[in-house]
């Protein structure tokens, strides 16, 4: 990969970024907005509060789940799989739309894997989100072969065109966009530290993705 794939790929996941916060940093502007239209009699709409407080609260879970999943951070070892469960809990809390099924504490199928596994998985666990267009449920568990499988169950569920050879790291740099970067990034981290991601089976309204580790065949 060159130096100008690289300056793409960064800037597809800034646009990317950028596009997932608006929303709440947007819900946010308006709910101050709001405050400043209600003048200076000391009243104060409790809807407006609330909005505030939800658009806040859910601008810094998506924070945390990215910090965990793109930045330096996430690779850290005293990160363990609870914290990725209650950042990512965090994170699907707002729309309802989404929820998790695993045990952080329960064996995952990797023995002794190599560091990055937590941030591994919060960068898989976000690409699950993107299957599921209509909500659905995401499950963590052991492979019972040496692997880890990660599972979304939906309607609908499906991954959209060029996700899955963005996630495979087959797509080229050059025809990527804000929506297939993460999986193409995913894909990056994934190698970087030592993992490999298998798309395991699709079925109808489920999907199921493999992690191994290097030395896994």
């Amino acid at each position: 990969m060159n130096d100008q794939d690289c300056v793409r790929i960064v800037e597809l996941m800034a646009s990317k970024v950028c596009h997932d916060l608006i929303s709440p940093i947007g819900a946010v502007s308006n709910g101050v907005e709001f405050l400043e239209d209600a003048g200076d009699d000391g009243s104060v709409d409790p809807d407006v509060v609330n909005l505030i407080a939800f658009s806040a609260g859910q601008a810094a879970a998506k924070l945390k789940l990215f910090r965990l999943a793109y930045g330096a951070g996430g690779s850290d070892p005293s990160i363990k799989p609870e914290d990725v469960h209650k950042a990512f809990g965090d994170y699907v809390a707002g729309d309802k739309r989404v929820t998790q099924d695993w045990d952080p504490h329960a064996p995952l199928g990797l023995e002794n894997p190599p560091p990055g596994f937590c941030k591994v998985l919060a960068c898989l666990l976000l690409t699950m989100i993107d299957s599921l267009p209509k909500g659905g449920k995401i499950k963590v568990f052991d492979g019972q072969d040496g692997s880890l499988h990660i599972q979304s169950e939906g309607e609908n569920a499906a991954f959209r065109e060029g996700y899955k050879a963005a996630l495979s790291g087959v797509a080229s740099p050059d025809i990527l966009e804000p929506k297939t970067i993460h999986p193409y990034l995913s894909h990056m981290i994934c190698v970087h530290y030592g993992y490999s991601i298998h798309v395991f089976d699709e079925a109808e309204n489920s999907i199921l993705l493999s992690l191994r580790t290097a030395q896994v065949s």
